[in-house]
């Protein structure tokens, strides 16, 4: 029996821990860019579970890999090794260019993963005195919400009432080549950021400030960390965002689309300087580098090149965005964006984003709020050029009728 919206809200609001303030919509079904709630309903999908569900939601060749997985054999641990897990190197070291690869199951996970290496790496390698190893972060950053991560977090909701926190992290403005090269000390190791801030509000540094960074930290024998968990694997019309500053990360973070919204699976790509200070019993994870989660990551990596959806990224974020700054409303403030990453930002009077990601979901389109005024709009790769009108002209309608 199907239980309507309301009940199932009412048993969630009364059972569940209140962590999240979620737009009321009961989802049930998905496909492509289009979800269904428990009424039938037809949502056009703008976020796809922060970039989680890059290929569209329920793609049936990944949904074929992990059905035959699964029946086959799911988890050994890191104790033995399976027939899945080199396969898997083999194939994201080819798309990548990464010499070494060491799997995990969330992007918190493989954030926390580098910070370690990272630091082990300045220790053992670079010669920093144990125990003084900094790594530079972003204000602003947004890289997960485990205890480490969110001790060099500068959002009050983030670390607030959750110290106290591990030392070793310097934070500066975000696209600020010469703050990051003041904050460099005789002990900085690394330098971790994202290629664009998403939860910041998909904030685009200026140009030419990661030709800086990079150069600043060849200069000062700096591991370079890209957190690409969001930005990676053809959202924003490159297989990384890198690619748009034309430059290469020494760390890169990947997560979400690499299982296409199935599973947890993420990664960190490196190289055997940084990764091969790792030996065994040092770092490790139960379910990391599983058979089930290869073999998912594997075809969700295959349909992204074969399917062409780093291209139709690229090709409808431009037409999305084209047709985002060509809305007439007072209400908008900014638009901005890099592929199918794209963000529209209001004017503080307004009152706020979520009002107007509730009017787009009476108009049957899925949108999220962050940081109050901005609306982030991330469709999966594959939508058309159809849907990508249907969800501008939905905005514009919007808009209207919260002005």
């Amino acid at each position: 029996m199907t239980r309507h919206a309301e009940d199932l809200i009412a048993i969630e609001t009364r059972l569940g821990a209140h962590n999240y303030k979620p737009i009321d919509v009961v989802l049930e079904r998905g496909s492509g860019v289009w979800v269904w709630d428990v009424e039938g309903r037809r949502y056009l999908d703008c976020l796809s579970a922060y970039s989680a569900v890059n290929q569209g939601h329920c793609h049936p060749k990944i949904r074929e890999a992990m059905i035959a997985q699964s029946e086959r054999l799911t988890l050994t641990s890191r104790a033995f090794r399976n027939d899945q897990l080199p396969l898997f190197y083999e194939e994201i070291a080819a798309l990548t260019g990464s010499h070494t690869v060491l799997p995990m199951n969330s992007g918190a996970e493989a954030v926390e993963t580098a910070i370690k290496a990272v630091r082990k790496w300045g220790y053992e390698v670079k010669g920093v005195p144990d125990g003084t190893a900094e790594i530079i972060v972003a204000r602003e950053n947004f890289h997960g919400r485990t205890l480490g991560v969110v001790g060099f977090s500068t959002d009050p909701d983030a670390r607030g009432g959750f110290g106290p926190f591990a030392p070793g992290f310097v934070a500066v403005p975000f696209g600020d080549a010469d703050a990051l090269e003041a904050a460099i000390g005789p002990s900085t190791v690394g330098v971790l950021l994202e290629p664009i801030q998403g939860e910041a509000g998909t904030i685009i540094p200026p140009p030419g400030y990661f030709q800086r960074v990079r150069a600043l930290c060849t200069a000062h024998a700096i591991t370079l960390v890209l957190d690409e968990i969001q930005t990676g694997l053809g959202r924003t019309g490159r297989l990384f965002a890198e690619e748009h500053e034309g430059i290469e990360a020494d760390v890169t973070l990947v997560g979400k689309a690499l299982s296409g919204g199935f599973y947890p699976v993420s990664a960190v790509l490196s190289n055997k300087e940084v990764l091969g200070v790792l030996k065994p019993g040092q770092h490790g994870s139960t379910f990391g580098g599983n058979p089930l989660a290869c073999a998912i990551a594997r075809a969700a990596l295959k349909v992204l090149v074969e399917e062409g959806m780093i291209e139709n990224a690229d090709a409808m974020g431009a037409r999305m965005k084209a047709g985002l700054a060509g809305i007439r409303s007072n209400l908008v403030k900014d638009v901005r964006g890099r592929g199918l990453m794209l963000a529209v930002e209001l004017h503080p009077e307004v009152g706020g984003a979520r009002r107007v990601c509730e009017a787009l979901r009476e108009r049957g389109v899925l949108a999220k709020d962050t940081h109050e005024h901005t609306i982030r709009l991330a469709p999966p790769l594959v939508i058309s050029e159809a849907e990508v009108d249907l969800a501008v002209e939905a905005l514009a309608d919007a808009l209207r009728a919260c002005a």
